[in-house]
């Protein structure tokens, strides 16, 4: 198949560019920079400079890629993007992306219908965000979250991309919190200093998905030209408070420290609380049912111990 990758160079691009490739796909696959053309072409793809806030750009890069299947994996959530994580203002932390996820999918579907391309995949999240009440693990059929107050706009970006999507013919997967080469160097970092602490009981769970696992299951949903929602998350959901000191553990670091919501709150912001005694994980069960998908690594805490030997 002719597929085209939007946001190739990212951390998810990186490991999914190469994976398509070696399924014997032809890949063309975008960034935003000049300077990281050749970093796609030693992958295997067709290298172009896209802005995909740019409908011009867009619509320009899909015409002459005439792909079977658009990959709609931009986001802005690099240090460079967004500058250091800011859970305290999330929703002007997230900014570029919420526009990516909202615009910058209104231009690939635009250029879907413009060139004939009849299928669409594209990056949701589900990590924490399943809706805060009931059971801690929820399913495709459960709605995501509200979010905090103070960042309405980042959970409204990621229904209306959903919505989007699905109306169009296409499929989302929302991929638990990513991890693996490069996609949570800042967590871990914060982690050794002792900045990442366990807030209240630690109560609210989290998704999690290895990079290589993610890029898996969009080959997958590409092959099999998947309609719909999928949660791609690893097998195991799991509070904080199991899987925070793990990780400290794995990063040689010490255990971290705990700290009651009202000062979590005054330091990190009402977001990261939520986050952290009331997120609700999610059930991969839809994605291996319906995809074939196997993650190979089918739970976080053998996947932290192999990143971080």
């Amino acid at each position: 198949m002719r597929v085209f990758v939007a946001g190739g160079t990212g951390v998810l691009g990186r490991r999914l560019v190469p994976q398509l490739v070696a399924r014997g796909h032809h890949v063309t696959a975008t960034t935003t920079s000049a300077a990281k053309l050749d970093v796609l072409a030693q992958m295997g793809a067709e290298a172009v400079v896209v802005d995909g806030l740019d409908p011009m750009s867009v619509g320009e890069a899909v015409a002459q890629a005439q792909p079977d299947t658009i990959v709609h994996q931009m986001t802005a959530l690099s240090l460079t993007h967004a500058g250091k994580p800011d859970l305290r203002h999330p929703d002007r932390y997230f900014a570029a992306t919420v526009r990516l996820r909202t615009e910058g999918t209104d231009n690939l579907l635009a250029a879907a219908e413009a060139t004939g391309v009849s299928h669409i995949v594209a990056q949701g999240f589900g990590s924490f965000n399943g809706i805060r009440e009931g059971g801690w693990v929820k399913t495709e059929d459960d709605p995501l979250d509200p979010g905090p107050a103070k960042a309405p706009k980042l959970a409204e970006a990621l229904r209306y991309l959903e919505d989007a999507v699905v109306k169009a013919g296409g499929v989302v997967l929302r991929y638990g919190a990513l991890y693996g080469p490069g996609a949570t160097d800042d967590q871990v970092d914060l982690v050794r200093k002792r900045r990442f602490p366990l807030v209240g009981r630690g109560t609210g769970h989290f998704s999690w998905v290895h990079l290589d696992d993610a890029a898996s299951a969009t080959v997958l949903a590409v092959e099999h030209k998947s309609t719909g929602v999928f949660n791609i998350v690893d097998d195991e959901p799991a509070p904080a408070s199991e899987w925070l000191p793990y990780l400290a553990e794995c990063a040689g670091a010490k255990p971290p420290m705990r700290v009651p919501k009202w000062l979590a709150r005054l330091l990190a912001g009402e977001m990261a609380v939520i986050m952290m005694t009331e997120g609700r994980g999610f059930s991969n069960a839809k994605a291996k049912r319906e995809l074939g998908w196997e993650p190979r690594y089918p739970s976080w805490r053998r996947g932290f111990k192999e990143v971080l030997a």
